[in-house]
């Protein structure tokens, strides 16, 4: 299990960016678990919206992305680099996700070859699906 340091050992991100708490499961170039606490403290509470806060679905995608990342800097041959977006495809919204909620994120990459890579990603609060897409990474 990776801790907040243990990310930030992996990719560069930082608070208020950084989008994973937890990673649970990892398989390097293959799949990853983890998790995001979604804090009633975070930056976008205030303006998202003021009377009913709703984490942004830019940030929930994200947040899967980061994770994404996780699983593809912790190739050996990865180390050091920066995951950049370069496609989201079929990402879907089914429910809605507010301070106090648990985000599970897990992603499967799909393919990876050279400096792309493509993942399939999922979201869940408390077992139903939240959001889920295809990603592509561009390592470099």
């Amino acid at each position: 299990m990776l801790d907040r340091e243990a990310i930030m050992g992996v990719i560069p991100h930082r608070d208020p960016f950084l989008l994973v708490d937890r990673v649970s499961e990892l398989e390097p170039g293959v799949r990853a678990t983890g998790e995001l606490d979604v804090r009633p403290d975070a930056f976008w509470v205030p303006g998202h919206f003021p009377a009913h806060p709703v984490m942004p679905g830019v940030l929930i995608v994200e947040a899967m992305a980061q994770l994404g990342a996780v699983a593809l800097l912790s190739l050996p041959e990865n180390q050091g680099k920066l995951a950049l977006f370069a496609g989201i495809d079929k990402v879907r919204f089914k429910r809605q996700v507010v301070p106090g909620d648990t985000l599970m994120m897990e992603i499967t990459i799909t393919k990876a070859r050279a400096s792309i890579g493509f993942g399939e990603a999922r979201a869940f609060v408390d077992g139903a699906l939240a959001c889920s897409g295809t990603l592509m990474f561009a390592i470099g």
